[in-house]
């Protein structure tokens, strides 16, 4: 038995733990939990615990049910939202198949997989996310209109502000489960926060994430109110999104960063953001994966709709954060499509291998932007060699059903189920008629 292995044993019998959880994702990117006893800890370690994958989506088909999922314990956390006594914990698990292979279907795998390929070319891949969500007060039917808890706006400091005491709680919660926090304000819609996570690997990141979603929700439910990482919940007010902070480094060294070059960016850096902006439009059914997404990506304030990149223009798909002076670790690119609602191992899969594939091929950065891209005509826009985001679900789909990348990345089961789902999600979407059609047509046709 490791040491990790051990450390786990101990503080689960010094604590009194009772129950632990073991977690992972569905291909969508939502939590699964099993709980097992203390003394069923041993063994998961040594053989994992079998379930039935064919009841979970996208994992196996009935006729090849078994799978077995094995804990991480480097992931061992308690959750303090249970309580002192008789208390539960977590661990992240990997999927596995009977024979003790990788299952192909989990989506951990898939970025650990992106991760070492990136490795065997000296590269660590570094995340760091700004989360945006919505809180709103209970209803008492899923048809009645959504409530912000408070009319606020960007940065605004509500006294007493239900905000404030929810952010507060949210963030000395994961700071216990040793999720660093860097950030946290008001966002600009009323009810809408932002929490920042500090950087880390991609990988902690992505099991930070998952984490991050359950505490926020957990939170809301003690105060009395619910919250939603839905994209545009919306439509008056802005969608939440989790632009997020990429870099990669060569051991210690910031492979981003060059002394003297424009922006401090590095050829590796210049040639990775080209690779973000060349296969964008091919990884969006992923990064943004629902229909409601695309509301958030062409509904205006902020939203990147158009595939571009500039230094501090918050209108582009990739932006170039100013270089603060002395600290070559902070050179960075921040992609600003990402849905906060995304499953962030598959995300960050496609924007390491969009990234290296730039580096790879030697990719050319076009010219950066400054302008409001919103605000040019479309003229302008096909002169200056700018391409559009998908404008719908269906349109993303033909696009990454194109894409060698993704199919790649993701390995021939993810990819395959990832279409079936989003076409079924969109065929579904497109046959309600919705109160729009209703309040404008019924009355005069």
């Amino acid at each position: 038995m490791d040491k990790q292995q051990d450390f786990v044993l101990r503080t689960v019998e010094e604590r009194d733990i009772r129950f632990i959880r073991l977690w992972f994702t569905d291909v969508l990117g939502m939590l699964k939990s099993v709980a097992i006893a203390p003394a069923e800890l041993e063994q998961a370690f040594a053989e994992g615990i079998g379930f039935d994958g064919s009841a979970i989506e996208g994992l196996t088909r009935v006729y090849e049910a078994d799978m077995i999922a094995r804990p991480d314990p480097s992931t061992f956390q308690v959750l303090p939202w249970r309580g002192e006594r008789n208390g539960t914990a977590r661990m992240f698990c990997d999927l596995l198949n009977p024979d003790g292979t990788h299952s192909l279907a989990d989506s951990r795998f898939v970025l650990k997989r992106a991760m070492d390929r990136a490795a065997d070319k000296g590269f660590t891949f570094y995340t760091h996310p700004e989360v945006e969500f919505y809180l709103f007060r209970p209803q008492a039917s899923p048809k009645d209109p959504l409530v912000p808890v408070d009319q606020a706006g960007y940065f605004d400091h509500v006294a007493r502000g239900n905000a404030h005491d929810f952010r507060r709680a949210a963030i000395q919660m994961l700071e216990s489960m040793g999720i660093s926090v860097e950030f946290s304000h008001h966002e600009a819609g009323p009810g809408q926060n932002e929490i920042d996570l500090r950087y880390a690997d991609a990988l902690t990141t992505a099991d930070n994430l998952m984490t991050f979603r359950t505490v926020i929700k957990e939170v809301a439910l003690e105060q009395g109110v619910f919250a939603s990482f839905m994209p545009k919940p919306m439509a008056e007010h802005p969608g939440s999104g989790m632009h997020t902070h990429l870099s990669l480094f060569e051991g210690d060294r910031n492979a981003f960063h060059e002394p003297g070059a424009q922006y401090e960016l590095s050829r590796t850096g210049r040639s990775f953001i080209a690779g973000l902006l060349t296969h964008a439009a091919e990884i969006t059914a992923v990064t943004n994966q629902y229909v409601n997404s695309y509301k958030r990506l062409w509904g205006g304030a902020e939203a990147p709709s158009y595939i571009c990149w500039g230094h501090n223009n918050r209108s582009s798909l990739v932006r170039v954060p100013m270089y603060k002076p002395g600290k070559t670790n902070s050179s960075r690119v921040e992609y600003r499509a990402l849905d906060a609602a995304t499953n962030p191992y598959l995300s960050f899969a496609l924007l390491l291998a969009a990234g290296l594939k730039g580096i790879e091929e030697g990719y050319e950065l076009p010219e950066g932007s400054e302008e409001d891209v919103w605000e040019l005509t479309d003229a302008e826009r096909k002169a200056a060699g700018i391409k559009p985001l998908p404008q719908s679900l269906d349109k993303a789909i033909e696009l990454m059903e194109q894409s060698e990348l993704v199919a790649e990345t993701l390995g021939e089961h993810v990819f395959d189920y990832v279409l079936r789902n989003k076409r079924q999600e969109w065929d579904v979407y497109r046959s309600q008629v919705t109160q729009f059609e209703l309040d404008r047509f019924l009355p005069v046709l």
